[in-house]
């Protein structure tokens, strides 16, 4: 038998040489190390002892909120959380610190539970931001423990490549999109008149037009009236939309799914619904064919694989919300590649100057999977440090005519 104290003398020294190889010493060796130069095998063995030393989150000026999970060994996690609530999600994982520090970062799945359930109320947005951050950088951690994407931990892969949506470009061959209601004003009136309706309709028409075989989607946001949105879904149907986006608020499922049966054109939803518990209502009543679940908010890795599944059932088909950073984006196309109803990826175009090496290009329309050790991405501590800095606000927004609040 070995001991504990021979034991972690071998790790380090292990370690020391696998960082050598790589390069100087420092944050870019162990980058190296980090991002794959490993391919299929970790810097320590399996049976070898770990644990968390230290739990630190960052927010940026552009309010995104990254976590940093330390280790013994000299691995580190990255993941995301929450972006409105930047201040009160980076606060709140920092508690996560006194359940976390000094255990083994490898069973992600007994940590979300103990995160989740060890508090007397759970769910919500900034709880479960907190804990979606914390579970993409425990698997973060674990793929880079074994050499492996985190993908290949949760049964995957399914395909090699994801479909995403962005900016058409003839060069990246992105042939989807996402667009709003438009009109010269945003639709906040409880009832918006027929002028205004028709004035989204052209708009979309002539969208349509300028961007020949390209599927658009149209995201209301949550922002649009059920009665508004009523008359939008319909005006809008013979121009073929490629999807309905959050027509209304989540929080009333039974109106989103009674709008949802008086058009043929899908609805999507997710981006402000957390954990499977969330989903199942709507899953349950039919209100929405494609679902949106946003990694940064509605549980993380683990939740999003266990939802995934939950739609599977109901033959619904996920496209993650990503409106966020690099860890958000990989780690929703480590989701796309170990789902089997995987539809599309918001954003997937979407290039990070905060990344050491950048992601896989974008061809076809398709980005292929990172392939690297846990999220397949090292994050560039010197960039991201430069963008540390007080949030941006969400500011409340009025109707000009009265000054009550509207939705943002």
């Amino acid at each position: 038998m070995i001991n504990d104290k021979v034991k972690s003398r071998r790790n380090f020294f292990k370690y020391a040489t696998a960082t050598a190889a790589t390069g100087v010493l420092g944050i870019n060796s162990m980058s190296a190390t980090e991002s794959g130069t490993r391919k299929g095998s970790g810097p320590i063995d399996p049976d070898d002892k770990i644990k968390v030393t230290k739990l630190e989150t960052f927010v940026l000026k552009n309010s995104w909120v990254f976590v940093k999970i330390s280790t013994d060994a000299g691995i580190t996690g990255w993941g995301e959380m929450l972006k409105d609530d930047a201040k009160a999600c980076a606060a709140g994982a920092m508690e996560v610190a006194d359940y976390l520090v000094g255990k083994d970062p490898r069973p992600v799945v007994q940590h979300w539970q103990a995160i989740h359930r060890g508090a007397f109320y759970r769910g919500g947005p900034i709880k479960t931001a907190i804990l979606s951050g914390i579970d993409q950088a425990l698997w973060d951690i674990a793929g880079k423990c074994y050499g492996v994407p985190a993908y290949k931990l949760l049964g995957g892969p399914t395909r090699d490549k994801a479909f995403v949506y962005g900016t058409p470009n003839a060069e990246t061959g992105v042939k989807a999109m996402k667009v709003g209601p438009r009109a010269a004003r945003q639709a906040f009136k409880y009832t918006e008149g027929q002028k205004f309706i028709e004035e989204v309709v052209e708009r979309f028409a002539a969208l349509k037009q300028q961007h020949p075989g390209v599927d658009i989607g149209i995201d209301f946001h949550g922002a649009v009236q059920p009665t508004t949105a009523s008359l939008l879904i319909k005006a809008l149907e013979p121009l073929n939309p490629w999807f309905y986006e959050e027509i209304v608020q989540a929080l009333n499922v039974d109106v989103m799914a009674d709008l949802a049966k008086k058009t043929h054109i899908p609805i999507a939803t997710g981006e402000r619904i957390f954990t499977k518990w969330g989903f199942r209502e709507i899953l349950e009543k039919n209100a929405a064919m494609i679902l949106q679940p946003d990694v940064n908010y509605a549980g993380g890795i683990t939740e999003l694989r266990l939802i995934a599944g939950m739609a599977e059932a109901y033959y619904a088909p996920l496209a993650p919300h990503n409106p966020n950073g690099p860890c958000s984006l990989a780690a929703s196309l480590q989701i796309a590649a170990c789902i089997p109803n995987f539809m599309v990826q918001e954003r997937g175009d979407r290039e990070h100057e905060l990344l050491a090496e950048p992601l896989p290009p974008v061809k076809d329309g398709y980005r292929p999977i990172p392939t690297g050790p846990g999220l397949g991405i090292t994050i560039d501590e010197d960039k991201l440090m430069d963008e540390v800095g007080e949030p941006r606000e969400y500011k409340t927004a009025y109707d000009p005519d009265d000054n009550s609040v509207v939705d943002w």
